[in-house]
């Protein structure tokens, strides 16, 4: 398996684990989980440039650089990785906010929509 086969796995389970911490009420552990999913997606995509970075904001900043701003895919990925991220500081780390389960609903399925995506961008470029 590949490096990026590798990321989009580990994508997906990300995904599955936040749908069913989710229905558990374990809600801001499944926004992190929907988080992770997005992160990884976007670490397989850089990694088709040769590109690779150890921090967060590296990768989202760089995936921005290289497919949002290109419109490689759609620019609301970049934005939804962003989105993501604060969700995941919130829930990971957040004593005075809470992440709603409607919130990670929608991290979840923006998740889902950005690894298809990458899935058919991916098959395209070989």
């Amino acid at each position: 398996m590949g490096q990026q086969e590798f990321y989009l796995q580990k994508a997906g389970q990300n995904l599955a684990a936040a749908e069913l911490l989710l229905q558990k009420g374990f809600d801001d552990i499944a926004a992190s989980r929907a988080y992770y999913a997005m992160f990884y997606i976007a670490e397989a995509l850089l990694f088709t440039k040769g590109l690779a970075f150890s921090s967060h904001s590296a990768v989202i900043a760089a995936y921005g650089k290289e497919f949002a701003q290109t419109r490689l895919l759609k620019p609301e990925h970049h934005k939804h990785l962003r989105d993501g991220f604060m969700a995941r500081q919130i829930g990971d780390y957040g004593i005075e906010k809470e992440i709603s389960n409607s919130t990670v609903a929608e991290l979840i399925e923006w998740g889902n929509n950005f690894l298809k995506d990458a899935e058919k961008f991916l098959a395209k470029s070989g």
